[in-house]
């Protein structure tokens, strides 16, 4: 083919496929949440209920938990597997994003290391980023939260197209 007989470099062909796989993910208005069950950790009412409208409204089935604390009870309180991903505020009462995070990693159950939760902060400062990461999180969303950057994110952690 005439692709093999050009000649490109390694870089190139790295290249192209990056700007492929941008060109890919930005379409995330075709992206369907359809079928995910997620747990989302948020004290602030307001913010729940708009993050709320927004995922059902794409599908998913969102489960909201007023502090960490109740996240991690409600997360341990359903059979392993019953969550795809857990959205974590971190500034919240009774139990803060990074404790509820590091407990849910501590549970003995397969799931609760492996299921992926995203930090939602305000502060996206660097440290908040390394604490997040730290708490055992896989990734870091600053907020008002950006519903293209954040179906990104979960296609990137659930394997979805």
């Amino acid at each position: 083919s005439l692709h093999d007989a050009l000649p490109i470099s390694d870089e190139q062909e790295a290249e192209a496929k990056d700007e492929e796989e941008v060109a890919q993910t930005e379409d995330s208005e075709d992206f369907s949440y359809e079928g995910l069950n997620i747990l989302m950790a948020e004290d602030n009412e307001m913010n729940a209920e708009i993050a709320v409208g927004i995922l059902e409204m794409r599908g998913a089935q969102v489960d909201v938990a007023a502090n960490g604390r109740e996240a991690v009870e409600k997360f341990a309180s359903n059979p392993p597997g019953h969550y795809d991903l857990i959205l974590m505020d971190i500034q919240m009462p009774e139990m803060n994003g990074y404790e509820a995070a590091r407990t849910i990693r501590s549970l003995s159950r397969e799931d609760g290391r492996t299921i992926p939760i995203l930090a939602m902060t305000a502060d996206a400062f660097v440290e908040d980023i390394e604490s997040a990461k730290a708490a055992g999180m896989n990734g870091h969303l600053s907020k008002p939260v950006d519903f293209e950057l954040l179906g990104r994110e979960i296609r990137k952690y659930l394997n979805r197209s």
